[in-house]
């Protein structure tokens, strides 16, 4: 089975999401974990707008990178720059793949606002990982 590390900053909103769209479309056909070079917690909208879309994150916790020191992963994800340029060590993988996708939490307004820009990054990242399992992933996922 492929293992897939999903990497960003704080592990709160974009790397969760990510983890959630992956797990989801691969139908448990992946091992797939997300991590922040800095976690945090977990933000609020992300559990509600991925719940919007069916997708259940509630028992969904932050990790820090250090969790998985000394693991190998067949795909590092990054959806940052800023975890694009970390330099990992004690982390091992085959494949590298970057999205530069935008912080919901960094945005700034309303609460209106601020949800909307969660939902806008929700779809930016499920339309990403999509791309990822069918253009990358699709001849290499193994089959139950």
């Amino acid at each position: 089975m492929k293992r897939i590390l999903v990497l960003c900053t704080g592990n709160s909103c974009r790397s969760q999401m990510a983890e959630g769209y992956l797990k989801f479309y691969s139908s448990g056909n992946l091992e797939v974990y997300s991590a922040g070079t800095e976690s945090t917690d977990l933000h609020p909208l992300t559990v509600s707008v991925m719940e919007e879309d069916n997708i259940d994150m509630s028992d969904h916790e932050p990790k820090n990178l250090d969790r998985f020191h000394g693991q190998s992963f067949d795909y590092l994800i990054t959806v940052c720059k800023e975890a694009d340029q970390e330099l990992l060590k004690g982390i091992d993988y085959q494949h590298k793949v970057h999205f530069n996708i935008p912080d919901p939490a960094s945005k700034t307004g309303s609460p209106q606002e601020v949800e909307q820009e969660f939902f806008r990054v929700r779809e930016l990242i499920k339309k990403n990982m999509l791309k990822f399992l069918g253009g990358v992933l699709s001849e290499n996922i193994e089959h139950a």
